[in-house]
């Protein structure tokens, strides 16, 4: 399982460990991910993803999962991601 957030995109990053002595030494910076389930109101059901703490706090911001995905980029999406996408516009647009 990757450690990629599947709405946004953020992945590990990298830097130094800096010691008292400023020796330097390479390291990862992972993002802080987290399992949930969100609900979709165009569709009436729930979505199990792998998102980031600040994804989650963007998602809320924007009213909901349906919301955030109507503005999302396809380029930062996962796959299941941008399937629920199309399933959510193809639902808003029959409603």
């Amino acid at each position: 399982m990757s450690r990629v957030c599947e709405l946004t995109g953020k992945g590990p990053m990298t830097g130094n460990n800096v010691s008292h002595a400023k020796n330097r030494t390479r390291r990862r910076f992972l993002p802080n991910l987290n399992d949930v389930t969100l609900q979709s109101e165009a569709l009436d059901r729930g979505f199990k993803l792998r998102i980031s703490a600040a994804a989650l706090r963007s998602v809320d911001h924007r009213g909901g999962l349906d919301a955030f995905l109507a503005k999302a980029k396809d380029v930062e999406l996962s796959a299941n991601a941008l399937k629920i996408k199309k399933d959510v516009a193809k639902a808003l647009a029959t409603a």
